[in-house]
């Protein structure tokens, strides 16, 4: 009897556990006998009703301003949440994946340091740093190159997400002791702000929420690192009417009397991610997106540039993100003011597209309006944008697929010698997927991107990129 309980237990446990992967197959319409239907809406989230208070008070929102909402707002956005990357979150970034191209980099920027002529003093300066994992392999790296590791100054993070800043701070090694936090130093639960790396021989750590509030001597070279920074900055996106005018789209109600736009076909989005089916069925999602009667200011003001009217035709829909090129231009003017250099890596094309805003969750694309603050939302990066932006303030390099980048700067050679480093079998097929993962052309090899930016004042191409490209669209 004992025995028979147990088996049925266990059979009800494995048929519960199947129930939720069952799931998603099925339609969330509700058809009633007298023919009509209900569509069971997704919960209404304290976030979610922000947001949705905030569109019946002032009409749709850009997609920009939803973004921004949804990943950053205090009341639940997605980035005020700690364990985001890795397996265990919703997407894996390359640093994540392997020690390998964390230590390229390193490599990559002890060159060009030799390059400049060895300058006595320089500083990290990562923009968007994750978990601190990228840096973290970057210093240890440096460690080799004795006198480049002794003209590190510092290390400047910008980051907003106090729960990121907590983990970029225990991955470093900062003493709690002697961090500076917003509020009681002596509560670890609070933002740090400043600190030291015991891991890093003492070295001072700062955290920033934008790049305006680092402050560098100016002696001291800054060293500036963007991944995966500019595809999460805030997009408005457009589309081109028959009249000729750009109609933005914009995020309203979804039980508002407006007509919805067509969202994202899954067969538009590139990666290395797999689609669901809620990018298709955004019934249940409390928003959807619509296009503006008129003219908003917005177009008006980020489709100035007479390129948006000569190379569209009617129908093209274009993302653009007056974020990320206000960025830039205040990191083109840093590095060449300061004689630095930058890498900037993300997944995205030299050009403008028009539909690859989407929302990741669980390693899937997903419905970037529905349950706003649980889920990544991205755009690939227009890389042109961001050489426009530069044009006359620093020289742009590039972009480079991040495979082709990674070879020239010896990761095969990095590879061996991590294989010969063990005997385990396993250990060494894991080096060898994660090294594919990173270069190959159908992963993270090609669609990933590597533009670099030094002083106009420089001379000569970083390696391993060819000349200039010209800072225009």
């Amino acid at each position: 009897m004992i025995l028979r309980r147990a088996l049925t237990c266990s059979r009800l446990s494995h048929r519960v556990a199947l129930a939720p992967s069952l799931a998603r197959w099925y339609s969330p319409t509700i058809y009633k006998p007298d023919g009509t239907t209900h569509t069971v809406k997704e919960e209404l989230t304290p976030l979610a009703k922000h947001i949705r208070d905030t569109i019946l008070a002032t009409g749709p929102i850009s997609i920009a301003q939803y973004m921004q909402l949804a990943l950053t707002s205090p009341i639940g956005g997605y980035y005020t949440r700690g364990q985001v990357f890795g397996q265990e979150g919703d997407f894996v970034t390359s640093p994540e994946i392997s020690q390998m191209f964390g230590e390229v980099m390193a490599v990559w920027y002890v060159m060009h340091w030799e390059m400049m002529g060895r300058p006595a003093k320089t500083v990290f300066v990562e923009l968007g740093p994750g978990r601190g994992t990228l840096m973290d392999d970057i210093m240890r790296a440096a460690k080799r190159f004795t006198s480049f590791y002794e003209s590190i100054q510092g290390i400047h993070f910008i980051e907003k997400s106090p729960e990121l800043r907590k983990l970029q701070h225990e991955k470093l090694g900062c003493d709690w002791n002697v961090t500076a936090t917003v509020g009681d130093k002596n509560d670890t639960g609070k933002t740090p702000l400043s600190s030291v790396s015991q891991h890093y021989g003492g070295l001072e750590v700062g955290w920033h929420d934008v790049l305006e509030q680092v402050t560098v001597n100016r002696d001291c070279v800054p060293l500036v690192m963007a991944h995966e920074f500019f595809d999460a900055l805030p997009i408005y996106k457009f589309e081109k009417g028959e009249s000729g005018k750009w109609n933005e789209i914009l995020v309203d109600v979804s039980d508002s009397s407006t007509t919805p736009v067509q969202p994202t076909s899954p067969a538009q989005l590139r990666g290395s991610l797999q689609s669901t089916s809620s990018v298709e069925d955004s019934s249940t999602s409390h928003f959807k997106f619509v296009r503006a009667r008129g003219v908003t200011s917005n177009a008006a003001m980020v489709l100035r540039d007479q390129r948006f009217d000569s190379l569209f035709d009617k129908g093209d829909r274009v993302e653009v993100s007056p974020e990320s090129a206000r960025v830039m231009i205040q990191l083109a003017d840093w590095i060449s003011a300061n004689n630095g250099m930058g890498l900037i890596i993300d997944y995205g094309v030299d050009w403008t597209q028009g539909d690859t805003f989407r929302g990741i969750k669980n390693h899937q694309f997903v419905n970037p309006l529905s349950s706003p603050g649980s889920m990544d939302l991205t755009a690939d990066v227009d890389f042109s944008y961001l050489r426009f932006a530069a044009n006359g303030k620093a020289k742009c390099y590039g972009p480079i697929e991040q495979g082709s980048f990674l070879h020239s700067m010896g990761i095969q050679a990095r590879l061996q010698q991590l294989l010969q480093s063990t005997s385990d079998n396993k250990v060494q097929k894991d080096l060898v997927d994660c090294y594919k993962r990173l270069t190959d052309v159908h992963s993270m090899g090609r669609v990933y991107k590597v533009l670099a930016v030094l002083p106009n004042s420089s001379e000569g191409a970083p390696i391993p990129f060819a000349q200039p490209t010209a800072n225009s669209s």
